[in-house]
């Protein structure tokens, strides 16, 4: 029987070691991968520290995964899937098919999402088994080490603006400049908007112009971010990216009439957002999930039309405990990958 290398934590919070297992079999509906890249994403911590009820150890996490397909499962050939075809799978690793989101067609929100590390040993491995729906072809024109991270970090910024309320030539702000940062800021350019990068530190305002922003907003400068906002009239969007609810609340009053807050960037805690700065201007705030792996794809294909590529550092899977701890100490720029073979 062969063998493959994973990268696991056998207890909460632990460290990453390396460990080999026997290759499984795909059951029906199920595909198994040769992973050749996976992101590293700051959720990720919340399956190593063992923060999500149901994750069990040892535990081998990674949801930016991208490879190829090895081998088939029963059922999945009549699915449009052949061995070798080039493969993502993110955030979204498959749907029940019967929960009451998902019979509306929402699978995103599915009752029972099976997210690769919690539902099924994730990417931080040579090999992943996956159910099909997840599936997610890459385009020719995206490497592996690109497409892990459009399968997750990708996939939320390019969902989180096309589906808001902005149109071509609407102000859109992208409050934080980090690994969903400045994705958000190429997608909003790429879009059509008129783009506004929120971060702090006036040093980041030539990293801003780089990414194709039309202005920038020093959050530090000592003029409130809602007035700098306001000042550029007012925000249709803001793509909140920033894990910090400080950060996305001081964003609220900088929204046009109608405009609409989303939030990507996830914090414990609460926002300090009052009923009055809602109702008198008809604001709206929502939060945003990922994408299922049809988004993906759609992800995929624009950033491949419109040269959008994450920057990424990439690391082999024997190091994966070392790039994990840069990641979690914010030295990464802006996302690590881990490659195998």
């Amino acid at each position: 029987m062969s063998r493959y290398r994973v990268a696991q934590v056998t207890a909460p919070g632990g460290r990453f070691e390396s460990a080999e297992r026997e290759v499984p079999r795909p059951g029906p509906g199920q595909v198994r991968i040769a992973v050749e890249a996976c992101g590293i994403c700051h959720s990720d911590a919340l399956f190593v520290n063992g923060a999500l009820p149901g994750v069990s150890f040892p535990e081998v996490p990674g949801h930016e995964i991208a490879g190829h397909i090895e081998e088939l499962g029963e059922g999945v050939q009549d699915r449009g899937w052949q061995v070798g075809d080039r493969v993502a799978v993110g955030w979204f690793g498959g749907s029940c098919g019967y929960c009451r989101p998902c019979r509306e067609g929402d699978f995103i929100v599915c009752q029972n999402l099976k997210v690769p590390g919690w539902a099924y040993d994730g990417g931080f491995g040579e090999q992943v088994i996956a159910p099909a729906d997840a599936l997610a072809r890459i385009p020719d024109g995206l490497s592996a080490s690109d497409a892990g991270p459009m399968a997750c970090a990708g996939v939320t910024t390019y969902n989180g603006l096309r589906r808001s309320s902005a149109r071509p030539g609407d102000l859109v702000a992208v409050l934080g400049l980090g690994g969903l940062g400045h994705l958000g800021v190429r997608y909003a350019v790429a879009m059509g908007f008129e783009t506004v990068g929120i971060a702090r530190g006036a040093e980041k305002a030539d990293f801003a112009k780089r990414l194709g922003a039309h202005h920038y907003i020093d959050s530090t400068s000592g003029t409130p971010v809602a007035e700098a906002l306001q000042s550029l009239g007012g925000a249709k969007a803001v793509l909140a990216t920033a894990g910090s609810s400080e950060a996305i609340t001081a964003t609220v009053d900088g929204l046009a009439h109608r405009g609409e807050l989303v939030v990507i960037g996830a914090d414990a805690a609460p926002m300090a957002i009052t009923p009055a700065q809602l109702l008198m201007h008809a604001r709206v705030v929502r939060g945003h999930p990922s994408g299922t792996s049809r988004d993906v794809e759609d992800t995929m294909a624009f950033s491949a039309l419109h040269g959008i590529r994450p920057m990424t550092e990439t690391v082999p899977l024997d190091h994966a405990d070392e790039a994990y701890q840069k990641m979690l100490a914010g030295k990464a720029r802006f996302r690590m990958v881990l490659t195998a073979g």
